[in-house]
């Protein structure tokens, strides 16, 4: 949905990311946390980012020093360097924010499924009033764990209460508080002087600062948005549900750009991943980091493939990919893996149960099963026999094995590096091949091959001895 533009040049965003999430029982501070292979912050700041406000202010506390790089250009760290609740960080927020925005917006770091129209739509409900304040609210069956939202009989926001601190008819109530929140800064900054510590956990809530305006007759308006926007993370099993609706998002987005997914929910795909169209994704498939598919393509089932491109065309089967790119055409597995720095031409063919790193295969070449090459330059339309290895290794350096053009590699060849096979050569089935092979020879090393008469007899007769 294309997000209506509004003039937000006095808007402040204030984005919460001081807390260290105990629930998470990490040394990571919570907002790094990642699902769909990025932080949750980073989903927050991009949605701020749509907003183009005036400046958004993240206020950083536990594992500041982390954090901020993931801040980066997208808005200015401020430390709350004692953690007394979300409305001493919007204090501390105020302090270090210019008096020419008249207007601040507050929400949480660890909410990643907010979308940048949702916000929109609640700054929008503030100006029509003009009210103190508007306050981004939804409707569970389960509200267990969220402040409820108390009204009047008008409709308005009376107050806001904790779950620690509520009653049981409290408690009963639906409607919840996302903790996103759009203030008149004057009134906000008026209701943050009259707040108190009297409360379950000893903190400063920012909810009460809303009970506060209510309570001198400004008027607070709700604006309810979907469920599935608002979820918080505060333990391992809600960045689990996070992630789950994240991916479910992504998967959606993809299935519209004209992917099929044989079973969405067994579909794995990072944000940033790109996938082209009428590519086919089977269940069990992990698209992650920088990865890119081109259109036309088979991938899975059981198949991982993180920070690789592949061109048009291309078929990947229970295999596992990691920092390889494949042109058009390219055929892999089942049961291949390959590393980082392999180089796959148009047309070739990686079979099953091979490893490659670090390799060039050219253009139709074929490496079709149970091999391993390592640190290899293989040219165009060659073929490497079953069992062959690269023997890169010699305990202290890696050395280099190429392959030329029409190449023929018999099977069980183990190439000894550093070692050059020239265009149109071949080598022996079972050879260990040390030496260069010129274009157009034949390199063969092999033992006499001893035939022993009525072996089996003899063995017996011995052992009857």
């Amino acid at each position: 949905m294309k997000m209506k533009a509004i003039d937000n040049r006095g808007l402040a965003v204030v984005v919460l990311a001081a807390g260290k999430g105990k629930r998470m029982n990490s040394e990571v501070p919570k907002v790094l946390h990642r699902i769909c292979g990025r932080p949750l912050l980073a989903y927050v700041l991009d949605q701020v980012a749509a907003l183009d406000a005036g400046e958004v202010i993240v206020v950083v506390g536990h594992g500041a020093e982390q954090v901020e790089p993931e801040i980066g250009s997208r808005g200015r760290p401020v430390l709350q360097s004692e953690q007394l609740g979300t409305g001493h960080a919007v204090m501390t927020a105020l302090e270090a924010l210019d008096r020419r925005y008249g207007e601040v917006l507050v929400m949480p770091g660890d909410s990643p499924l907010l979308e940048a129209e949702t916000l929109a739509e609640l700054i929008e409900a503030r100006r029509a009033g003009p009210s103190a304040a508007s306050m981004l609210t939804a409707r569970l069956e389960d509200p267990a764990g969220y402040g409820r939202v108390l009204r009047d009989e008008a409709g308005a926001v009376r107050g806001v209460v904790e779950e620690s601190d509520a009653t049981v008819e409290e408690r009963a109530i639906d409607e919840v508080n996302a903790c996103t929140y759009c203030f008149d800064r004057a009134a906000l900054e008026a209701a943050l002087g009259s707040l108190g510590r009297e409360n379950a956990q000893g903190e400063y809530y920012l909810t009460d600062a809303v009970a506060g305006m209510v309570g001198k007759g400004l008027l607070v308006v709700p604006r309810v948005c979907a469920s599935g926007e608002i979820i918080g993370v505060n333990d391992r099993e809600q960045l689990s549900e996070a992630e789950a609706l994240m991916r479910d998002r992504i998967n959606r987005s993809w299935m519209e750009a004209g992917v099929s997914m044989a079973d969405p929910a067994l579909t794995y795909i990072d944000f940033g991943v790109e996938v082209g169209s009428d590519t086919v994704i089977m269940p069990l498939v992990f698209l992650t980091g920088e990865t890119r598919l081109g259109r036309g393509c088979r991938i899975g089932p059981m198949t991982s493939i993180k920070d690789s491109t592949l061109g048009e065309g291309c078929s990947v089967e229970l295999s596992w990919l990691d920092g390889c790119h494949a042109a058009d055409d390219v055929t892999i597995g089942p049961y291949s893996r390959l590393r980082p720095g392999c180089e796959l031409a148009a047309g070739s063919r990686v079979g099953s149960f091979v490893e490659m790193k670090n390799t060039t295969l050219g253009r139709g070449s074929k490496v079709p099963h149970l091999s391993y090459m390592g640190d290899a330059r293989i040219g165009e339309e060659t073929n490497v026999g079953a069992g062959s290895i690269t023997c890169n290794y010699d305990g202290e350096a890696k050395h280099e094995t190429v392959i030329g053009d029409r190449a023929f590699i018999g099977s069980d060849t183990m190439l000894v590096a550093p070692v050059q096979i020239g265009d149109d050569a071949a080598t022996g089935a079972g050879s260990a091949i040390s030496r260069d092979v010129p274009a157009g020879g034949l390199g063969i090393e092999r033992g006499e091959q001893k035939i022993v008469e009525d072996w089996r007899r003899k063995k017996r007769k011995k052992g009857r001895e």
